[in-house]
């Protein structure tokens, strides 16, 4: 009775959210669905350094529920869960990727590593293994390796990222060459193939549809497909097959 009743008043706050945006019913919505935000943290963190704390991992993951709320629509037979789960894992990760999580002694012990490498080089005219950074260091060879593998990772760079030089708004995106711009002709041809390409897919049926657009849009797997729309791998698999055959019938004509 008490499931029937939780299960009444989840649809009753999703109408009044979708309809109204009603405040109180969107805070129940987030209650309702914060384990899948600990079950992604949980996932997460036993993946990384102790001291990545997981308060800043809950908080990231919340934001990617408060996302997956403000942008979902039911009328697509997505299970909301399926959906969430990867805004709140995108949005765990993008936080982490901002971060520097990296601790002071570790910082200081790549630093060290980085000191003592060039000058070996510098020495020796040539590049240095890990065994001699080691022995000139104080350290164990393992140690060495660790340290520079998560003292790398830690400087991974975004593109989106505003540079150190110039505008504050210019990214290091705005500073790659692009070799691969279309021409106004290549790019008015590549138009009319996607406006072509969207009126075959308008034919399918409506499953056809929903695939296509969960595995190309959302680029979900058949797997996860198949759980949001309580399917079989495999049926998933032959809706897909049977719509890309159709598709390519109608554009060959």
């Amino acid at each position: 009775m008490s499931r029937t009743r939780n299960s009444e008043q989840l649809n009753t706050d999703w109408e009044l959210w979708e309809e109204k945006r009603d405040r109180s019913a969107g805070d129940r919505l987030i209650e309702a669905f914060l384990p899948l935000v600990d079950y992604h943290v949980h996932r997460i963190g036993v993946h990384l350094p102790k001291n990545v704390s997981s308060d800043d991992l809950r908080s990231h993951g919340l934001m990617g529920l408060f996302d997956a709320l403000e942008k979902f629509d039911r009328k697509r037979e997505l299970k909301f869960d399926t959906y969430a789960s990867f805004r709140i894992r995108g949005a765990i990760i993008d936080g982490l990727r901002q971060e520097d999580w990296l601790p002071r002694t570790l910082r200081d012990k790549a630093k060290k590593i980085e000191q003592v490498t060039e000058s070996l080089e510098q020495q020796l005219g040539r590049n240095v293994s890990p065994k001699e950074i080691a022995d000139e260091a104080g350290l164990t060879e393992a140690d060495v390796i660790k340290t520079s593998n998560e003292n790398f990772f830690s400087h991974l760079l975004s593109i989106d990222e505003p540079t150190q030089e110039g505008d504050q708004t210019e990214t290091y995106a705005s500073s790659i060459a692009d070799q691969q711009t279309l021409t106004p002709a290549e790019s008015l041809s590549k138009q009319a193939d996607y406006d072509e390409l969207a009126d075959a897919i308008q034919n399918l049926n409506e499953k056809e549809q929903l695939v296509i657009s969960l595995f190309y849009y959302e680029e979900l797997t058949l797997t996860e497909i198949g759980e949001a729309l309580s399917l079989s791998t495999s049926r998933i698999s032959q809706i897909h097959s049977k719509a890309v055959y159709k598709l390519q019938q109608q554009l060959h004509k």
